[in-house]
């Protein structure tokens, strides 16, 4: 598509932080320098002493990974304006949101941030925006008609003042973007107009106001009788762009898919699926960007900057997507529940630039379609080599999506008159069926792929090992913005969703270490994705070290040198977090947020990720199987963040994944009481050191980490851990203690 004689259209270019690199390997060094000296203390080896031991191995290993993954960090630039005079004329792209609960996820976020796609700066006959909706709404439904109405207006408004932030939840939050297009009393006059429209468009959308009224009449009629769980297929064209125009709106499309009970509809990845299939019939773009529903674009330009990796002479033969990162608004000051992750993408996303590329994160995402359908970079530039018989069996009986797959592999694209949505309803209906998929290859070979509910870095690992590379977009201003979920329930359910995930990609065929002995997944990008596959495994040796704590002060032993020794995790610890430190302030962040994210590492990764490692183990036993939980996604707050008292308190519910900290807080607080009360067991043989100062710093430091838990013990309402919960870790820790009395026993 692109002109092979023009200049590149976008460059990467790697760079070195040598400061960080010294530390990192002074810190490296120090690890290995422990587990020596635990190896050569022959006089020291104890129960405690092997315990340690191991967990410090696995600690190491994970710290290697880390490292290795962001040693070479790189950065991409992208030509937006030499992609405009490089194509003749611009590729379409397909847009696609999901959405799966209307509780869950208000209809009002999915309807600003259809509202930012539908205001792109990209010619709108180029566009098209699929709605996946996996509750079945009619509210759903009834809030995407309503926003079509609005955006007639909304839309031109945009563009006509160039606004940068084209959801109007978050651009009427702030104060007008002040601009000489817009400093007018004309503009003002508009602004107060567009606004009064918004405000009646979000009294409409109001759920209670909603369910009062029949939605199952007239034009909601295909909603009568379904259940979330138990429907049929429903399509239905929101707006049409009949006449092409470039400068109108882009096509609006619902998309319900069948489900029936004991079905499997295998959660996102059967919604990505579907919505590939079903535009695939109707627009049949090369091109394909899928956002989730609270994921709103804070750049119009975006997909110009996409393409221009996309569309440029190597990247159409190498890359097979480009990742935007997940970046958030109106966050709370200092980060209280460490789920903003600002230093983890800083430094993860470019470290994974300079490898075969950045995860996909399952949105904010550019993907190629013909990719997506199975081709691999070494037959790119060929047809698809395999009979008709075997392509019906990969992507199954449809003639009409059959004719558009072999379209779009062959790199071919639909023109205007070739698009018409209403003679396609019907046999897109049936490609979002619940039993279209038997006996294909959606979801194994092609499509997203099935096996993990984090589908998003399971599919992109399987194009990894293809051997396609991706790319990171990282534009000035930042292409994409979302709401970080709260404290408590919420950031725990995600996590513990993620860490699951990542497990099941580590028993699955697609483990990273399988595909790069035997695919082409490349060596230093398998290691990459066994860090973050790390998030579920590394809980399991933080909880040991946890109660290996407590259990060294109730049975007056040791497990840190008690000799020089103790210089070693002293100089690491203190080295460590003063390198954090600089790193936080060199991002212009707080020490308080520093903090607030060390001790938040502790908490998810102790619940969520030691719940996820449960979770998985039961899966492998065929005991139970894992559950996608869809994240709440709360409404961005009205006011000014900072004046809430209240919004940086952690919450707790009765879920079970409150239990494991629960449990080693009190582990602790025993642990200390029998310390200080003097009820530990003498010695048990001169050449033996009980419990020292090193083991009763640690101990302190955890519970300092855990001091949202601490505090949850005693007050009230949604902020107090539940009594269940506490009884239940109250009944854990006598059993440990009693297991630690039986040992010092015998």
């Amino acid at each position: 598509m692109a002109n092979q004689n023009s200049l590149p259209l976008y460059e990467k270019f790697w760079y070195k932080h040598n400061y960080k690199r010294v530390t990192e390997s002074l810190l490296s060094v120090l690890l290995l320098w422990l587990l020596g000296y635990r190896v050569i203390s022959i006089n020291n080896y104890s129960f405690p002493w092997f315990v340690a031991f191991l967990c410090e191995s696995w600690f190491t290993i994970s710290w290697f990974l880390a490292l290795t993954t962001q040693w070479s960090p790189a950065v991409t630039k992208t030509y937006p304006d030499r992609l405009l005079q490089s194509v003749q004329e611009l590729p379409p792209v397909d847009l696609f949101v999901t959405t799966a609960d209307p509780e869950l996820e208000p209809p009002i976020i999915t309807v600003n941030t259809v509202l930012s796609l539908l205001a792109l700066d990209y010619p709108a006959h180029k566009l098209a925006c699929y709605v996946s909706d996996d509750g079945c709404s009619p509210l759903t439904f009834y809030a995407l008609q309503e926003a079509s109405k609005f955006a007639k207006f909304w839309v031109p408004f945009c563009k006509k003042y160039e606004v940068q932030v084209r959801a109007p939840l978050r651009y009427f939050f702030d104060k007008p973007e002040v601009s000489t297009a817009n400093n007018t009393p004309k503009f003002k006059q508009e602004w107060l107009k567009m606004k009064d429209m918004y405000d009646q468009l979000s009294r409409k959308i109001d759920l209670d106001s909603f369910t009062k009224s029949n939605p199952c009449l007239g034009e909601f009629a295909t909603f009568s009788n379904t259940e979330r769980t138990n429907h049929p297929s429903i399509i239905q064209v929101i707006w049409e762009n009949n006449e092409s125009l470039a400068d109108g709106l882009p096509h609006l499309i619902y998309i319900s898919r069948e489900k029936r009970p004991k079905q499997p509809h295998h959660f996102k990845a059967g919604a990505m699926n579907v919505l590939t299939r079903v535009s695939g019939l109707i627009t049949n773009a090369p091109f394909m960007l899928n956002v989730d529903c609270d994921m709103i674009v804070s750049n119009p330009k975006i997909v110009l900057h996409a393409l221009s990796i996309l569309l440029d002479p190597k990247g159409e033969k190498e890359v097979a997507f480009v990742q935007c990162p997940q970046q958030f608004y109106a966050t709370l000051k200092d980060d209280p529940f460490g789920n903003q992750m600002t230093i983890l993408f800083k430094n993860l996303a470019p470290g994974l630039a300079g490898l075969q590329g950045p995860f996909y994160g399952g949105t904010n995402c550019f993907h190629r379609r013909k990719v997506i359908y199975g081709r691999s970079p070494d037959n790119i530039e060929k047809g698809s080599g395999i009979s008709d018989e075997e392509f019906k069996e990969k992507f199954g009986a449809s003639k009409d999506f059959l004719k558009s797959a072999a379209f779009a592999l062959k790199g071919r694209i639909y023109s205007p008159n070739d698009i018409n949505i209403s003679n396609v309803v019907d046999v897109a209906s049936q490609v979002a069926g619940c039993g279209y998929e038997y006996g294909t290859g959606w979801g194994k070979q092609v499509g997203w792929i099935y096996g993990s509910i984090t589908e998003d870095v399971l599919t992109g690992l399987t194009i990894h090992e293809k051997g396609w590379r991706s790319e990171l977009c990282t534009p000035s201003p930042i292409p994409f913005t979302g709401f970080a979920p709260g404290g408590g329930p919420t950031s725990m359910a995600q996590q513990k969703r993620w860490a699951t995930g990542m497990l099941e990609i580590f028993i699955c065929k697609h483990c990273p270490i399988i595909s790069s002995l035997f695919r082409k997944l490349t060596l230093r990008q398998c290691l990459a994705y066994m860090w973050i596959i790390n998030w579920g495994l590394q809980p399991v040796f933080e909880v040991c070290y946890a109660c290996l704590l407590a259990y060294c002060i109730i049975t007056n032993s040791n497990f840190l040198p008690q000799d020089l020794g103790i210089r070693i995790p002293i100089a690491f610890f203190a080295i460590y977090k003063v390198y954090t430190v600089c790193e936080y302030l060199a991002a212009g962040l707080s020490v308080r947020e520093w903090w607030n994210n060390q001790r938040m590492s502790r908490i998810t990764s102790m619940n969520a990720g030691f719940c996820a490692f449960l979770s998985v183990l039961l899966k492998l036993l065929r005991i139970s199987e894992t559950v996608f939980d869809v994240t709440k996604k709360d409404l961005p707050p009205t006011g000014n963040v900072l004046d809430d008292k209240d919004a940086g308190r952690y919450t707790f519910d009765e879920s079970v994944v409150f239990l494991p900290g629960t449990t080693i807080l009190l582990l602790q607080l025993t642990a200390m009481v029998i310390k200080l009360l003097g009820l530990q067991p003498p010695v048990p043989t001169p050449s033996r050191n009980g419990s020292g100062l090193g083991e009763i710093f640690c101990s302190v430091y955890l519970m300092i980490c855990y001091w949202p838990f601490l505090r949850g013990l005693f007050e009230t309402g949604k902020y107090r851990i539940p009594m269940s919960t506490i009884c239940k870790a109250a009944i854990l820790t006598c059993l440990f203690v009693h297991l630690c009395r039986r040992i010092i026993t015998s």
